[in-house]
């Protein structure tokens, strides 16, 4: 049947359709609608067609097409796509699989910590003499360094404890080492479904004057300490401080080993990606780092 022929019906059917609904306003306003549309449909198809899933094949045919360095994460099925660029050294963690759900991670731990954490004092004196400035005589002579150092008493990332045998300052090299770990912290926390934790700094740039006293009773301080180079620093493993919420109820409990083994999965990631050298103290209860 041609196209002329069935608008010729269609008309025909509007009339008869008409007479009959006339006493009706309401019911001859809908049939009017309806034939109406009906007729467009039939006069021009592409009306119909789905404009939004041609759309999206447009995009990802572009997205195909266009090469990229930058990681993409899928946020939702087929839509959206968007861009986190990861931090230099430390690699993305995959926050959704291919069908746009979150995903919580497992947490691994490491196999062990001093097997996975072996860097003596002799290697980190390396780094620390390399990356470092010149050793600091004491506290008035760190002031005069506050040129080639860097304020870390305070962070949202970090906990700085009462120092009593370091000064805050390490050199910008090893301040964005300490930022990083407790960006990542908190990232690894997050997938897993862990509530937030601070990890705390126990110990910072030291001074020669400092090591002496610290020698008196730690027979674990060497006489010859990378702390006093500023490109090391000590993270509790036995401690955390809680983030919680301003409103609202607090944060649930968490054990202090599921928070140490999150921790160690971050420090293993930065010293296989060469960032830094990592010892586990077993007597101090710390992650003794230096930045690579």
């Amino acid at each position: 049947m041609q196209k002329n022929e069935i608008l010729i019906l269609l008309k025909a059917l509007l009339k008869a359709l008409y007479a009959k609904a006339k006493e009706n306003k309401f019911l001859a306003s809908f049939t009017v609608v309806v034939l109406v549309l009906a007729l467009v449909r039939l006069i021009f198809p592409s009306v119909a067609e789905d404009k939004r899933q041609d759309a999206v094949a447009q995009a990802d045919v572009k997205a195909v097409e266009t090469p990229t360095t930058e990681p993409v994460v899928t946020v939702a099925e087929n839509t959206v796509k968007t861009k986190i660029t990861a931090s230099p050294g430390f690699p993305l963690t995959d926050f959704f699989d291919d069908k746009g759900q979150a995903v919580k991670h497992r947490i691994n731990s490491v196999p062990g910590f001093s097997r996975t954490f072996p860097d003596n004092n002799d290697v980190q004196l390396i780094a620390a003499s390399t990356h470092g400035v010149k050793p600091v005589v004491d506290r008035q002579d760190a002031e005069k360094r506050k040129k080639e150092l860097v304020f870390v008493g305070a962070s949202p990332y970090f906990h700085v404890d009462p120092l009593r045998s370091s000064i805050p300052y390490l050199v910008p090299r090893a301040a964005i080492l300490l930022n990083d770990i407790g960006r990542a912290y908190y990232d690894s926390l997050q997938i897993k479904g862990i509530p937030l934790h601070q990890i705390i700094v126990t110990s910072v740039l030291r001074s020669r004057e400092d090591v002496k006293k610290l020698r008196t009773h730690n027979t674990n301080a060497t006489e010859n300490s990378c702390h006093m180079y500023g490109t090391t620093f000590d993270i509790c493993y036995n401690r955390y401080k809680t983030v919680s919420p301003v409103e609202g109820k607090p944060r649930r409990q968490v054990r202090n080993d599921t928070l140490k083994w999150v921790l160690s999965e971050v420090l293993r990631d930065m010293r296989e990606n060469n960032r830094c050298y990592v010892k586990y103290e077993v007597k101090q209860g710390c992650f003794h780092i230096t930045v690579r």
